[in-house]
């Protein structure tokens, strides 16, 4: 079946194969640097290998797709039967360039494109991408695609734990003052993604208060309300199946609940034992009825 509007996002979405091939999303992978080796995310570095590399505290950085590997994805799926537009989706901008390199990307491509900051990461970035893939699907214009993942991103809320600071500090993604705070005290952080930055939420005693914590955050914003959930992990898959099943157990209106370890990019910034959640409300995708 052809399609009039097509979806790419980033590797940094953490969808599941399955998903991607189902609804035909595209995913532009981010590089990873691992000492002198620049590898795509998700298709040359496994998350044990990076959690190793951190652990040594070998030299893990990031880097953005350029503009020009965007062109050629945009072109490709131009080329596709029925496409009259793309809509792109991408990981918040306060923390990777990948969205303005798809905005230079855009304004070469064939077809119209709209690109999307949408202030996310993860599986909160995957749901948006999801939402925009069933309007596309429903067969929405450009405008009520990129409706539709704005709506699941203002229901999206994302929280994590991390066993240390530190790892955030070397990439730059929060400030030295807190992560020195953050050790000083030995406490245990929890996080929040708001405004597309990353932010201290609440900063607990020990590993497994910050934990149950955790549990406790997600499930008064969720209510009894029907939500998606993710759970995320980086080497901790034991502490991501119990939150899970816990999860799973107290969230009355749960529908789909995905367990996965993060990739690459944001395993570097976080270090082996993060546990991060993705809360969002589920939508009903509602199109105009005017016609494309």
């Amino acid at each position: 079946m052809s399609r009039h509007v097509a979806i790419v996002t980033d590797s940094t979405a953490y969808l599941p194969q399955a998903a991607l091939e189902h609804h035909r999303i595209a995913s532009v992978p981010l590089t990873v640097v691992l000492g002198d080796r620049a590898l795509e995310e998700g298709t040359e570095l496994s998350a044990r290998s990076l959690a190793e590399a951190l652990r040594k505290r070998r030299s893990v950085t990031t880097s953005r797709p350029g503009p020009q590997v965007f062109a050629e994805v945009y072109r490709s799926i131009a080329r596709e039967p029925g496409v009259e537009g793309i809509v792109s989706l991408h990981l918040s901008a306060e923390l990777s360039g990948t969205y303005d390199a798809a905005v230079t990307a855009a304004r070469e491509a064939p077809v119209p494109v709209r690109v999307v900051d949408t202030g996310m990461v993860a599986m909160a970035l995957g749901f948006c991408a999801l939402a925009a893939a069933e309007a596309a699907e429903a067969g929405g214009t450009l405008d009520e695609t990129v409706a539709a993942a704005r709506k699941r991103a203002e229901g999206t809320s994302a929280f994590f734990y991390v066993d240390t600071l530190e790892y955030l500090r070397r990439g730059g993604r929060i400030g030295a003052a807190q992560a020195l705070l953050g050790s000083a005290l030995a406490v245990k952080p929890l996080l929040e993604l708001e405004d597309g930055r990353i932010g201290m939420l609440e900063k607990v005693r020990t590993a497994s208060r910050a934990i149950a914590r955790l549990e406790e955050i997600v499930a008064e914003r969720a209510g009894g309300a029907d939500v998606d959930v993710a759970v995320h992990h980086l080497s901790a898959a034991d502490r991501a199946d119990q939150l899970a099943q816990r999860l799973r157990d107290r969230l009355p209106g749960l529908g789909e609940l995905h367990v996965s370890e993060v990739g690459a990019v944001i395993g570097a910034h976080t270090g082996p034992g993060l546990l991060g959640v993705v809360v969002s409300l589920r939508q009903v995708t509602e199109l105009s009825t005017t016609g494309r």
